[in-house]
């Protein structure tokens, strides 16, 4: 049993035997725990150390419930600016949530997207766990870092490691086997919007909690970043931009998504991207917006591997910054990753409503069922949420439903009416089982629940609020 002295720790007691390696610190106390077990009762370990350095062992009764009873947990990020913060629930077997605690990240929040309170990183993944479900990493876009904390049995968190992010506005994380690699929002460290943003990325490994930089991974981006993901075998790292396209980006790049190899030392093989592609350039005949790219997973199916992007559709088709009212319907794109890095449209734009004008606008996150076949994505500033599904082996989807979640809609084409009136559906996640999915509210500060039907139906559980701020909230996970 691995027991961390230098922290105090939690340790749920399951047999005599485990618990009789400590007998050297306190055969009283071991004695009483032996006793309790005996008779069938549950205890808590509490593991220290005194100001002599001595280990100090306590217990208590336990209280079975908080960690019995839970079938995972669902965490959401405030992103506090000068205090971020976790708010942490159990997830009973129904779907509901039970709330554990808010802890401090270590970090501040960040605010990078004109300070109106949804969407505040304009990013996906900002906060991820590892796949055994002991870790969770945080970024911290106001302090340039990110936090790797401990989740407990009982679904509280502590923090066990902060580590700089090389960059301005970290916003997005990604891990595969023991690698992890966040964006940044900007590389030269002067803000003036996200039209003229060019970011970063940078690497690290990760063990047992403990996030190692990597030296010479960092690698600047033609464009501002949005999310990153690894494909499944992690060969390679794939980035989505917000502003591809912009007329304001000196480097005058339309890719929506780039791709860059990674070697076997954690490194980038390359300086500059190896691939990247858009469903739709700048200056288009159609008058299509530019795809603002941020949500997408990577997704391997019988004959290749697939990137599924979701498009809010906000940059227009010449490349100028966005006007509320000139938002169109969002998009789903899908491009073939080849084993070379290499990006290749599969499905283009294909629309989230009825028309390019019409729709859901602003499809921004996605998530997809543990198999794979269907998938669903949140729209932003209507507060709904659309489900999708592959029709076959070659990439190609289908929209299934727009409408199998909504929430409280804007009721007005003034942006201050609007933001005022909508619920700002921002980051979901779904749950190990792919039994529920968690949105989050972005401008109600609450959480979703949604029972994941037949067909890749919803149908709500409950809305669970006044844990969070009601804005400037990002990032949900759910195990």
């Amino acid at each position: 049993m691995h027991i961390p002295f230098k922290k105090k720790s939690l340790i749920r007691a399951l047999t005599v035997p485990a618990l009789l390696g400590l007998a050297a610190c306190d055969s009283a106390t071991v004695t009483d725990i032996t006793n309790s077990l005996n008779n069938g009762e549950e205890v808590d370990v509490n593991i220290s150390t005194n100001d002599d350095g001595n280990i100090v062992v306590s217990t208590q009764p336990g209280d079975g419930d908080a960690t019995t009873d839970a079938a995972g947990g669902v965490f959401a990020m405030t992103n506090i600016l000068d205090n971020n913060t976790i708010v942490a629930y159990s997830r009973g077997s129904d779907g509901t949530l039970s709330l554990v605690g808010e802890y401090e990240t270590g970090g501040n929040g960040g605010d990078f997207d004109g300070a109106e309170g949804l969407d505040p990183l304009i990013s996906a993944y900002s906060l991820i766990n590892t796949p055994d479900n002991n870790y969770l990493l945080a970024v911290n876009a106001g302090s340039n870092n990110i936090s790797v904390m401990q989740i407990n049995a009982d679904m509280s968190l502590e923090v066990v490691d902060i580590e700089s992010s090389a960059g301005v506005g970290p916003n997005s994380l990604t891990y595969n086997d023991g690698l992890v690699y966040v964006s940044n929002i900007d590389a030269d460290g002067e803000f003036a919007g996200e039209p003229d943003q060019e970011g970063s990325i940078y690497g690290y490994t990760f063990s047992n909690g403990d996030l190692t930089p990597i030296a010479g991974s960092r690698r600047d981006l033609p464009n501002r970043p949005a999310a990153v993901r690894f494909t499944p075998d992690g060969s390679s790292l794939l980035v989505t931009s917000i502003n591809a396209g912009s007329s304001a980006l000196a480097s005058n790049n339309d890719d929506s998504i780039l791709s860059f190899n990674i070697g076997d030392d954690g490194v980038a093989t390359s300086d500059y991207p190896v691939s990247g592609a858009t469903s739709t350039p700048r200056g288009n005949p159609e008058g299509r917006n530019l795809p603002s790219a941020i949500g997408f997973e990577v997704v391997e199916r019988s004959n290749g591997t697939f990137a599924v992007v979701t498009e809010a559709r906000e940059f227009r088709s010449e490349g100028e910054p966005p006007i509320f009212p000139g938002l169109q319907t969002g998009s789903v794109s899908v491009y073939r990753v080849g084993n070379d890095g290499s990006l290749v449209g599969s499905q283009l734009d294909l629309l989230a409503g009825q028309s390019p004008t019409v729709g859901q606008r602003t499809a921004c996150w996605i998530v997809f069922s543990p198999d794979g076949e269907f998938f669903w994505v949140s729209n932003a500033l209507d507060a709904s949420i659309s489900t999708y599904r592959f029709t076959d082996a070659s990439g190609n989807i289908e929209l299934v439903e727009e409408l199998a979640a909504i929430g409280n809609q804007p009721t007005s084409p003034d942006p201050a009416t609007a933001f005022a009136t909508t619920d700002g559906w921002i980051d979901l996640d779904i749950s190990d089982d792919g039994e529920y999915i968690y949105q989050l509210f972005g401008l109600s500060g609450a959480v979703g629940v949604y029972r994941v039907g037949l067909g890749g139906s919803l149908e709500l559980v409950e809305i669970v609020s006044g844990d969070l701020p009601e804005e400037n909230t990002q990032g949900i996970i759910a195990f």
